[in-house]
């Protein structure tokens, strides 16, 4: 799903983001190694869980991405989209507030 340059910029990203709870029930013998590794490393198993889903997520093929079913969805009617999202954002955000 996540690849190279994407997946570093994701996680440097996800450190900003809020984390959502999510419940995960593991054999006993998983929550046991993970609290031995999550020691060993000065980490919390919930750090080691994010851990892992990344790893995994990375392993997706970019083509089986379900996000990019969105692409091209919608029509802007601007041929700079691609190179000028940034601006366009920004002068979105001040429209608001105005």
């Amino acid at each position: 799903m996540y690849h190279g340059a994407t997946l570093l910029l994701l996680v440097d990203k996800m450190a900003t983001l809020t984390k959502k709870p999510v419940q995960v029930y593991l054999r006993p013998e998983q929550l046991e190694a993970l609290r031995v590794l999550a020691e060993r490393r000065n980490a919390s198993v919930a750090e080691l869980i994010r851990e892992g889903v990344d790893r995994l997520l990375a392993e997706v093929p970019i083509e089986n991405d379900p996000l990019w079913n969105i692409v091209g969805i919608v029509e802007s009617g601007r041929g700079d989209l691609a190179a000028e999202h940034d601006s366009y954002l920004v002068d979105s955000t001040r429209w608001k507030e105005s």
